[in-house]
């Protein structure tokens, strides 16, 4: 029989074979919301010069991105048909400045099994307005969770506070969204707040806007 300490090594260089097995399968995969991506659902005008629109964008997997924006302010959650998507949690998860987010969805999989989404959203920052007045845009990347269970936000990276942003999403991404529970678990700011989390988080409890 080998002994003690050589079994211990051995167990631990298989562990170790096995999860570094498993983080590769962990990688990305990437789809576009933007306009000419996407079939518009509904696209109405309201108090005038204001609208509010509905798109459906399509995602890997089966999936699709239901994307919402109404007086220069956007949900966006993900399901596998719109009704579903709009059903969920995210659809309903909102900030209270005006925002948009950019075109570029990064989807975290699991042996091409997606199970978190990455989105670069703009806040705008009504406190810090540029010279013609209008306000400046923070930058945060937002992590959703998907199915199976609910869909949800998960974390909150800033942007400008972090220069790693896009590697602590991932991180956060692989580690919490699997594991969150939607309605018991609270969103993180992961990494450094800055004025972009900042905006979001006190935007969170505003009812009506998020939950």
């Amino acid at each position: 029989m080998p002994r003690l300490p050589a079994l211990a090594a051995a167990l631990t260089i298989l562990l170790g074979a096995t999860s570094l097995a498993a983080a590769d399968n962990i990688g990305s995969l990437y789809s576009s919301v933007a306009d000419r991506d996407c079939r518009g659902v509904s696209n109405f005008k309201i108090d005038g010069d204001d609208y509010a629109r509905e798109q459906v964008c399509k995602g890997p997997a089966g999936l699709v991105v239901f994307k919402n924006e109404d007086d220069l302010r956007e949900t966006i959650s993900a399901g596998t048909t719109a009704a579903a998507a709009n059903s969920e949690p995210a659809a309903s998860q909102g900030f209270g400045p005006f925002n948009s987010t950019t075109n570029t969805i990064e989807w975290r999989t699991i042996a091409g099994k997606p199970f978190a989404m990455i989105q670069r959203w703009h806040i705008a920052d009504n406190d810090d307005p540029e010279k013609n007045g209008r306000p400046k845009s923070k930058q945060m990347l937002v992590v959703t969770r998907l199915p199976p269970g609910a869909v949800c936000h998960v974390a909150y990276i800033d942007v400008t506070a972090n220069p790693e942003a896009n590697e602590l999403a991932r991180k956060a991404a692989d580690e919490l969204a699997r594991g969150f529970d939607c309605k018991t678990d609270k969103v993180s700011v992961i990494g450094i707040g800055g004025r972009a989390t900042a905006l979001a988080m006190a935007s969170r409890n505003i009812p009506g806007l998020a939950r």
